[in-house]
């Protein structure tokens, strides 16, 4: 399975770097998930319940970060043991690349799992996997937002701005019907006061 996204955040670089390598933020953030603990130098321990389809299984497993560059990137390993349910062991890359409004958090993933849970089928894994990934990247948004809400206020502030802008220009390049009411051509007044008075003329009739 390969996989890759990216998402924008209102927060820095260094922030977000930050709460990337916090146990605590990554067990809000990782679905299902119940531990996170540092265990030797760049390895954390994790624990987490999985559902893809009729499967339901806890994992037990270990991630070791790799290739650190700070506070840009790094690589992930993952290994995880779920019992009869089967195992899942993979790799991914995260990057952080600051820009205007903040940083972009992109990863790629490639992984493989086996047991019962291979037996689902690659599309049904693929979906867990997605929505999973999309369910983080929702979670971490609002720890964020939690952790730096100056960031996002200036965020908006900004978005709500460059829209003003926006509606203005548009509203100058738009022209202007002297004959319009409320907005609505003169015309259409006229055509729908007849079509009101020919029904009435006709009900009374």
């Amino acid at each position: 399975m390969d996989m890759q996204a990216s998402r924008q955040l209102a927060v820095t670089q260094q922030q977000a770097w930050d709460a990337l390598n916090d146990p605590a933020v990554l067990k809000v953030c990782i679905p299902g998930c119940d531990k996170v603990e540092a265990g030797g130098e760049n390895q954390y321990a994790i624990g987490m319940a999985l559902k893809i389809g009729p499967v339901s299984a806890k994992f037990k497993g270990n991630i070791e970060l790799t290739d650190i560059n700070p506070p840009a990137s790094y690589k992930l390993s993952f290994e995880g043991q779920g019992g009869p349910a089967g195992f899942g062991k993979g790799s991914a890359s995260v990057v952080l690349t600051p820009n205007d409004a903040g940083c972009e958090l992109a990863y790629s993933v490639q992984a493989s799992v086996g047991g019962k849970v291979a037996q689902l089928g690659q599309r049904l894994i693929d979906g867990a996997a997605k929505s999973m990934a999309e369910d983080f990247f929702k979670r971490f948004d609002l720890e964020m937002q939690k952790q730096h809400p100056e960031a996002y206020a200036a965020r908006d502030a900004a978005a709500g701005a460059s829209a003003e802008v926006a509606n203005k220009q548009d509203a100058k390049a738009a022209p202007v019907d002297s004959t319009a009411i409320a907005g609505v051509p003169r015309w259409i007044w006229m055509l729908g006061a007849s079509v009101i008075l020919a029904v009435s003329y006709w009900l009374a009739n």
